[in-house]
């Protein structure tokens, strides 16, 4: 698999994980009446999230992305 469509994979990847866990966050605390639709806490959320999944993906990258093919 060339280098490219790898990364792409992996980019693609990180970016279905952070929809599917800040949603599911955001629900329970829409739901639990912590902040309303459109609030800064709904931001801060997927934000927050967002960051960490940036940090993590780019901490796990070399496992990944690395040029072995064995």
């Amino acid at each position: 698999m060339s280098p490219v469509v790898r990364g792409v994979i992996y980019v693609s990847v990180w970016v279905m994980l952070w929809g599917t866990v800040a949603s599911l966050i955001d629900w329970v605390l829409l739901t639990g009446e912590v902040y309303g639709v459109g609030s800064f806490g709904q931001a801060s959320t997927f934000i927050a999230y967002g960051a960490a999944m940036v940090v993590l993906a780019v901490r796990l990258s070399s496992r990944f992305l690395s040029q072995d093919e064995s």
